[in-house]
C-alpha cells in the first residue's frame, strides 16, 4: 500500500513539471551570444593598449569563461524547483547586508568609490548579489502575506525598511543606479503584490524630495544632472563621455560603419566595453541593428512577464516578475544614459556590458525563471 502511494506522489510530481519555456531560452542565448560579439569588438582597443594588459582578447576570454559557466548554472537551476528558494530568502538577504556592509571597509573602485570586494582570484560587487535578495526575500514575504499587502504594517513597513537600509549602504559606496534599480524592482514587486496605490504616491513625492536632497548635498550626483542638462559646459571633463557616446551613435547612421570598425572605441569613449557598450552597438551596426537588439530585450521582457502571469503560484509569479522588472529596469536605464535621454548613473545593459560575475548571476536569475516556466499547468503553457 505504502508503494504504491509513494509511486502515486512521484507520478503526480513528474506530472507537474513540465519543459523548459523555449522561447524565453532562445532570446537568452541569442542575447548573449550577440553582448559577447560586441563585447569582443568594443574591448579588444582598450585591452591590447592597457599596458597591465596588453592582450586585446582579455575581457573577452574572461566574459566567455564567465558565460560557460553561467549557462552552465542556468540548465542546473532551471531544473530545480523554484519553490525550495523560499526557505534560503532571509539568509540570502542577510548575507547581501552583511557583504554590502564590509564593501565599505575593504571595498574598491577606480575613481574612489567602494563597490567591489576583490578576493584575489575574482572580484565581484556585493549589490549584484542584494538585487537578487530583495527579488527572493519580497517575493517570499508578499506570498506568505499577500491578504495583508494593502495595510501599512504588512504591506509597507517591512518592505520600506529593508529597502532604506540596502539603499542607503549603497548610497554610501556610493552606488547611485544600483540603489535606484533596486528601490525599483522592490517597488515593482509591492505593486505586484497588492500594496495601496497611495503609498507608491508618497513614495514618488519622498523620491522627489530626496531627488532635490541629493543634487543639493552630493557633488557626484550635481555635476551628472548639470552634465546631463547641457554636456558640452565641460566638454573635456563630466561632458566628455556622453558627447562622445553621442558622436558614436550619430556615426552608425542607418546601416553601422560595420562589425569591428568603430573609430570611438579607440580610447575616446570611457568605457566602451562596459557602461557605454550600446553606444558601440549603434556605431557598428548602425539604427537597424540597434532596433534589432532592442526588439530582442523587448521580446526577453514579455516572455519573462508571460511566465510570471501564467506561474503556478504566487511566489513563482513575483520571482519571474522581480527578474524580468530588474533586467527591463537596468535595460531601460543604461540606454537611456547612453542616448543622453537619462543622466549618467553607471548601470550596466544585461548580456552585454563586461562584468564577469554580473553575467553569471544574471544566468543564474534566468535559470529562477525559466524554473519558474517548468512549473505552468500545461493547458496554460505555449
Amino acid at each position: 500500500m505504502a508503494k504504491k502511494s509513494k509511486e502515486k506522489v512521484k507520478r503526480k510530481s513528474s506530472a507537474v513539471r513540465g519543459s523548459l519555456d523555449y522561447p524565453f531560452l532562445i532570446l537568452v542565448i541569442a542575447l548573449m551570444g550577440i553582448g559577447l560579439l560586441m563585447l569582443f569588438s568594443a574591448s579588444y582597443a582598450a585591452a591590447y593598449y592597457d599596458p597591465k594588459i596588453n592582450n586585446a582578447t582579455y575581457y573577452f576570454t574572461r566574459q566567455a569563461i564567465f558565460a560557460v559557466a553561467g549557462v552552465s548554472i542556468m540548465f542546473i537551476i532551471s531544473f530545480m524547483d523554484y519553490r525550495r528558494f523560499r526557505v534560503l530568502s532571509p539568509l540570502l538577504m542577510i548575507g547581501s547586508i552583511a557583504l554590502l556592509i564590509l564593501v565599505l571597509i575593504i571595498g574598491k573602485g577606480n575613481f574612489g568609490e567602494k563597490r567591489w570586494i576583490d578576493l584575489g582570484f575574482i572580484q565581484f560587487q556585493p549589490s549584484e548579489i542584494a538585487k537578487v535578495a530583495v527579488i527572493f526575500f519580497f517575493s517570499s514575504m508578499i506570498s506568505v502575506n499577500s491578504d495583508k499587502m494593502k495595510t501599512f504594517r504588512y504591506g509597507v513597513l517591512p518592505f520600506v525598511a529593508v529597502l532604506a537600509v540596502i539603499a542607503g549602504l549603497m548610497f554610501l559606496e556610493p552606488h547611485l543606479s544600483g540603489a535606484v534599480l533596486i528601490v525599483g524592482v522592490g517597488a515593482a514587486l509591492m505593486w505586484m503584490g497588492g500594496t495601496h496605490w497611495g503609498w507608491f504616491a508618497s513614495a514618488i513625492g519622498a523620491a522627489g524630495v530626496a531627488g532635490v536632497a541629493a543634487i543639493s548635498f552630493l557633488d557626484y550626483a550635481r555635476k551628472r544632472v548639470e552634465t546631463y542638462i547641457n554636456p558640452f559646459l565641460d566638454p573635456q571633463g563630466d561632458g566628455y563621455q556622453i558627447i562622445q557616446s553621442l558622436y558614436a551613435i550619430g556615426s552608425g547612421g542607418a546601416l553601422g560603419l560595420g562589425f569591428g570598425n568603430s573609430r570611438q572605441k579607440y580610447l575616446y569613449l570611457p568605457e566602451a566595453h562596459n557602461d557605454f557598450i550600446f553606444a558601440i552597438v549603434c556605431e557598428e551596426l548602425g539604427f537597424i541593428g540597434a532596433v534589432i537588439i532592442l526588439a530582442l530585450f523587448a521580446l526577453l521582457i514579455i516572455r519573462g512577464y508571460w511566465i510570471a502571469l501564467h506561474a503556478r503560484d504566487k511566489f513563482g509569479s513575483l520571482l519571474a516578475g522581480g527578474i524580468t522588472t530588474m533586467v527591463a529596469l537596468q535595460t531601460v536605464l543604461n540606454i537611456g544614459v547612453v542616448t543622453g535621454v537619462l543622466p549618467v548613473t553607471g548601470a550596466a545593459l544585461p548580456f552585454f556590458s563586461y562584468g564577469g560575475t554580473a553575467l553569471l548571476i544574471l544566468l543564474a536569475e534566468m535559470g529562477v525563471v525559466l524554473s519558474v516556466s517548468r512549473y505552468i499547468p500545461a493547458k496554460k503553457a505555449g
